[in-house]
């Protein structure tokens, strides 16, 4: 067994995607229009779903406003240079609302940026 994907409901698809293709670097697998439901899904991921777990964008036509609630906790990212990377995106107007540097207690560096439906993404550099 092995974990396919996490799906995220997003306010604006476009957006959604150039977060994740442009500044985190994901590619976009597939897209596809469910007209009979008014849905569109988009996977994205940094590899193919064949052996890689991908993101699922989901993009309901119409009403399309979430409350999130308080059980979502983050997804989290490994990248090379945490403080390029996160520098990159505040340039790109990212929410990068914790700031690189060590993880409280340990020598991890991590920081936290916002999606644009406000979604929280660890970054772990190293990983």
């Amino acid at each position: 067994m092995r974990m396919l994907h996490t799906m995220l409901r997003v306010e604006n698809l476009d957006a959604s995607l150039h977060f994740y293709t442009e500044l985190m670097g994901m590619r976009l697998l597939r897209q596809s229009d469910n007209k009979d439901y008014e849905y569109t899904l988009a996977f994205v991921g940094y590899g193919d779903e064949e052996d890689s777990t991908v993101l699922e964008l989901t993009y309901n036509w119409g009403e399309n406003t979430y409350d999130k609630g308080n059980a979502y906790g983050h997804i989290a990212i490994g990248v090379d240079d945490i403080y390029a990377f996160c520098e990159n995106l505040e340039q790109n107007g990212a929410d990068v609302y914790r700031k690189p540097g060590p993880v409280k207690g340990g020598n991890t560096v991590i920081a936290f940026v916002r999606d644009p439906d406000g979604y929280a993404i660890e970054l772990i550099e190293g990983r």
